[in-house]
């Protein structure tokens, strides 16, 4: 035959059950083949209304599917051989398709028998009416084009037959193109949400405003909720029924799937919405009835919310309302088991967009997920599931919750398990297990064995960037630099892995990139890593991860802070709150303090209550001496929260450092009320006494020797030199052997270019007592910091001649060696 078959075995969908093939088909199928190799085609006809008796829908399908590509394989030398096969198999396809069009296999088939016979317009017509129910039908087009080839070689018109089949031939044509003008998607079908709730109240509401428009009922099945769930269920017109939890998922999903009312079931999480706009495309999913599920793209939203990490999967997610259609499994329940898998066409992958956020950290941790799923997978295997798929489940959650060891422990028994069925590759969640274990061999200082495995995997899953991506973090993490880069690089070329493999969003892109940036960044060549990052950014605006290196490195070359700022906001296009943030904190650290306070700003302008905003702007005004301002800033921090001790320790510093003996007392006040930590505190009261013009004490507690020298050497910074007079008395009677106070003292000295009160304080360590390496070593540095190399060389070595290891020594020796 000129023409291609549709085979109805082979589909872009998904393999979802391994489904034996039942005797029927495979009993009419010999027949058939027996009745055609005799030129029996009457016999072969009436096999047609055997297969019609087959009683489920779905076996029957597909024996009616067999017998007409078996029909349509018939072998004959001339057209009167095999015409009378064909003419059976259009009357045959035809008679199946006048009680339901909707079929663009069978209308293909039908057409090929059609071409067959030279009824080309008939044909013609078949072919475009299947495009157009399934314009991604294999072969349609080429088989049109076909017609047209043959119409222009003269060959249109009907081939020789036997009268008998000739006589047909008219209203078979006529049947046929009635057919083909009926074949159009269904318009009166109907679509139930169906969902399981519990204290769902944070999301449920974006989740029902998102779809409600676009479905005809809303089911939600209420499984004891103590929050505002049921009432914004009810609000949003949802049928909510109530079901006593048993600690199983299946049995819960199945209570709404049994309410539903309509023709088809889709089924949401709460924290899963449906992305604006593509509601109508949904709708348009269940006129195709010749489909008995849909995959919908589901992006797993991971990591933290809006930092652009995410997994992406296919999902099914509708499916037609059947009773047989049921979940079955306490948690990480399954149904795709119990849909024809064995009918690939019959299932179909689609674009229709839906977020998840249930996996972000900080979802999981307010619902405290990982804790609730390990107690139902432990039940479900004290119950004696022992299957791969539950211990990857057990691996994951275990993963979640860091416990890697754990994890591995359960991904290894997983693989060992899949690795063992020759059906391996049909189990949907195997690339998930395998990138996950990669990882977990990572997560457990495996790298070579990370590496390794990753080689071995990629062979069975070839493209699977995910993997890639771990080794080259386990390469990172071996120091082997140069592999790394090289994987790195690699995921950029393969780009994200297919759908198919429930592929990280980003390993061939954005992460990729941000990875290679940072490391080239490490590796000093900053250049590079800024074209990285710039890279990153401009093309993945919604990867804010990238902000931060991006400016951090764009500082590093000297780049203006203006232009820094303007670089970000132009790539990011939409510059949130969290962008604004994360450049100042950049411009922070470069010293480049008042653009960091805009930035800062702009945050506080949209989000009032951002506290961790406000205290960043509470330190750049602090390294500014603007004392007041920052005091008046802390105060906005709300009491009782979170930032609340940080905040009152800064407005305490700030009173203090201005020398405001009434309102420092207040702040100081505040600071014991607000719990800031007891050294911390001994500080701030011990200054308070000599801003008031009292007396140090006795003694400070050694706990509030860290907190000292940090406010000393902040007062440093802003060269508050009257401030600083005032603390550091205080450095003489913390409990810290006088050693100790002087060489801390020394360093506060030094990091802030103090070079002569630094060297001060060494001599007096080295005239009180014998010299020690930290004093020489630290005065080898206060003689480089006067250009005075020759001395610093000769204070270094003599570090080294009573410590040979001394970091701080050997490090001013590689510096004037450089």
């Amino acid at each position: 035959m000129a023409l291609r078959l549709t085979d109805p075995v082979s589909s872009s969908a998904p393999v979802v059950a391994a489904a034996p093939t039942v005797a029927p088909a495979v009993v009419l199928e010999a027949r058939a083949r027996a009745l055609l190799a005799d030129g029996d085609a009457a016999a072969y006809r009436a096999l047609f209304a055997q297969a019609a008796e087959i009683g489920d829908v779905h076996r029957r399908y597909e024996a009616r599917a067999r017998l007409l590509v078996t029909g349509l394989a018939a072998k004959g030398t001339s057209p009167t051989v095999v015409g009378p096969v064909f003419a059976a198999v259009v009357d045959a396809a035809i008679e199946i398709l006048e009680a339901d069009p909707r079929e663009p296999v069978l209308l293909n088939l039908a057409a090929v028998a059609l071409y067959e016979i030279g009824e080309l317009g008939a044909a013609e017509r078949l072919f475009k009416a299947a495009a157009g129910l399934d314009p991604t039908l294999p072969h349609v087009e080429r088989n049109l084009a076909e017609i047209r080839r043959r119409r222009a070689a003269g060959h249109d018109g009907a081939l020789p037959l036997p009268p008998n089949v000739a006589v047909r031939l008219k209203a078979l044509r006529d049947r046929a193109k009635r057919v083909a003008a009926r074949a159009k998607p269904a318009t009166d079908q109907t679509m139930s949400l169906c969902m399981i709730v519990k204290d769902e109240e944070a999301m449920l509401g974006d989740c029902l405003a998102a779809v409600r428009d676009h479905v005809d009922e809303l089911i939600v099945v209420d499984t004891g909720s103590t929050d505002r769930t049921v009432e914004i269920a009810t609000e949003l017109g949802a049928r909510v029924l109530h079901h006593e939890w048993t600690g199983d998922f299946a049995e819960a999903r199945n209570v709404s799937f049994d309410a539903a009312t309509s023709d088809w079931i889709l089924y949401l999480d709460a924290d899963e919405i449906l992305v604006d706009g593509d509601g109508p495309r949904l709708r348009e999913l269940i006129g195709r009835t010749w489909r008995e599920a849909f995959f919908l793209s589901e992006t797993n939203h991971t990591g933290r919310l809006g930092d652009g990490t995410a997994v992406n999967h296919n999902a099914m997610r509708l499916f037609r309302n059947r009773p047989e259609y049921r979940f079955e499994g306490r948690i990480h329940e399954q149904i795709a088991q119990t849909l024809p898998g064995f009918l690939p066409e019959r299932l179909e992958i689609t674009t229709v967009r839906v977020e998840h956020y249930g996996y972000l950290g900080e979802v999981r941790a307010a619902k405290d997920k990982s804790r609730r799923n390990l107690e139902l997978l432990e039940r479900q295997a004290a119950e004696g599931l022992d299957t791969p798929f539950q211990h990857f489940n057990l691996g994951s959650e275990y993963a979640a919750i860091d416990d890697d060891e754990a994890a591995l422990a359960a991904f290894e028994r997983a693989y060992a398990g899949v690795m063992h069925d020759p059906a391996r590759l049909s189990y949907g969640f195997l690339p998930a297990l395998c990138q996950r274990l990669v990882k977990a061999l990572r997560q457990c200082d495996r790298h070579g064995e990370a590496i390794e495995r990753g080689d071995e995997l990629l062979a069975m899953l070839p493209g699977f960037t995910d993997i890639v991506f771990e080794q080259a973090l386990a390469a990172l993490a071996l120091e082997d630099e140069d592999r790394a880069a090289e994987l790195l690089e690699r995921c950029l070329e393969w780009g994200d892995a297919p759908d198919r493999y429930t592929a990280t969003v980003g390993s061939g892109t954005f992460l990729a990139l941000a990875t290679l940036g940072d490391l080239r960044r490490r590796q000093g060549r900053l250049a590079d890593a800024e074209a990285l990052l710039r890279r990153c950014l401009v093309e993945h605006p919604r990867f804010l991860a990238a902000v931060e290196p991006l400016a951090t490195t764009m500082l590093a070359l000297d780049a203006e802070p203006a232009t820094v700022v303007t670089t970000i906001h132009d790539a990011v296009g939409d510059v949130t709150p969290a962008v604004h943030f994360m450049v100042a904190l950049a411009l922070y650290e470069a010293k480049a303090v008042e653009p960091a306070e805009a930035e800062l700003r702009a945050v506080l302008a949209r989000q009032p209550g951002a506290s961790a905003a406000r205290l960043a702007l509470v330190e750049a005004l602090l390294s500014q001496a603007r004392y007041d301002e920052a005091a008046e800033e802390a105060a906005r921090v709300p009491d009782g929260g979170l930032y609340a001790p940080q905040a009152a320790r800064a407005a305490a510093f700030a009173r203090l450092a201005a020398g405001d003996a009434e309102a420092a007392a207040g702040a100081v006040a505040l600071a014991r009320e607000a719990d800031v930590p007891a050294g911390e505190l001994a500080v701030l009261a011990a200054w308070q006494g000599l801003v008031a013009g009292g007396e140090a004490p006795a003694m400070l507690p050694a706990e509030a020797a860290d907190p000292l020298f940090v406010m000393l050497e902040a007062l440093l910074r802003v060269v508050d030199v009257d401030a600083f007079a005032t603390l550091v008395p205080l450095a003489e009677v913390v409990a810290l052997p006088w050693r100790e106070r002087r060489e801390r003292l020394a360093n506060v000295y030094l990091r802030r270019g103090f070079l002569e009160s630094a060297a001060d304080e060494w001599i007096a360590v080295c005239r009180e007592g014998s010299p020690d390496a930290d004093a020489l070593a630290g005065l080898s540095w206060v003689a480089y910091g006067r250009e005075l190399p020759d001395d610093a060389r000769l204070f270094a070595a003599e570090a080294l001649s009573l410590d040979p290891d001394h970091p701080v020594a050997r490090g001013l020796l590689e510096r004037v060696a450089a």
